[in-house]
């Protein structure tokens, strides 16, 4: 069986972004005295640019380019870091380096139009304005930045000065640690599936819940990206994933809708399919 260092990177994605909200000591200590409050009982945190949607848009498509990266990787042992499966790297790097140069265009929006906002938010603010609270105008853009780090998955093939003990416990604990991560990949992977089905049988099986086209549109991307996220070729998985695809994605949104006999159909399949799930999801 190939080593997950060869089906499998390393990517950590880093976003900074000026979040344009800032503590007000004096205005908290106020209001805890307008209260009879003590100081400790709140604090007061101001919007530095109130009403605009400029940052509103840099910081919505920041939050949907990590969703995007959690979808598209797995989960790995080191905190900040998930494996990217080889097999879904060019068609996550084609979507993610598109989706940064929006959110690079949406930045660049901002920091222009950034003095305006600074001129509108001291009009809104008041006495609670501060030119203290901004950064200059020199410097805002650099308050931004997006990257993507890819590295190798570790392997237990190197070769340092060390005795013969310590490299024999070094390999020894590299590849427990690699096996670990592998089944927790490959454990995400199956629970992503699972958590699908589950959500599809609770809202087909209760026939006042209902029935967003997201329920089976979310269900048919997954189906898509499985394939591409199943790092240990599970056929298992894949058999599970094409029974999700046939079985409860192929109906339109509107049959589960207005068909009763459909909707209990699906609901049915769902359950049968979690069942088939649990059996090979204990083993994990």
């Amino acid at each position: 069986m190939a080593m997950l260092s060869d089906r499998a990177l390393l990517v950590q994605l880093t976003i900074s972004q000026w979040q344009a909200r800032k503590y007000d000591k004096r205005v908290s200590q106020q209001v805890a005295a307008i209260n009879h409050a003590s100081n400790s009982a709140g604090r007061y945190n101001k919007s530095l640019l109130p009403m605009n949607d400029y940052l509103d848009n840099v910081h919505g498509k920041s939050a949907l380019i990590r969703k995007d990266f959690y979808t598209n990787t797995l989960p790995w042992a080191m905190e900040g870091a998930q494996l990217l499966p080889s097999t879904n790297y060019l068609a996550f790097m084609t979507e993610f380096r598109k989706a940064k140069g929006e959110w690079e265009t949406l930045v660049s929006t901002f920091v222009a139009a950034y003095p305006t906002l600074k001129a509108d938010a001291a009009k809104a603010l008041g006495d609670m304005y501060s030119d203290a609270d901004y950064p200059s105008e020199n410097d805002i853009a650099g308050k931004f930045k997006m990257d993507l780090a890819v590295f190798p998955v570790p392997s237990n093939d190197f070769r340092v000065s060390l005795g013969s003990d310590e490299m024999s416990r070094i390999q020894k604990d590299i590849q427990e640690r690699l096996a670990q991560a592998q089944a927790l990949a490959a454990k995400d992977v199956w629970k992503r599936l699972y958590d699908r089905v589950e959500h599809i049988s609770r809202q087909c099986g209760n026939p006042s819940a209902r029935i967003h086209d997201s329920l089976v549109g979310h269900a048919r991307e997954l189906c898509d990206l499985l394939p591409r996220l199943n790092i240990t070729d599970d056929p298992n998985l894949e058999s599970m994933r094409q029974e999700v695809e046939q079985r409860l994605a192929s109906y339109h949104p509107d049959a589960l809708r207005n068909d009763p006999g459909i909707r209990q159909e699906v609901a049915e399949s769902a359950e049968d399919i979690m069942k088939k799930m649990s059996v090979f999801m204990n083993g994990l």
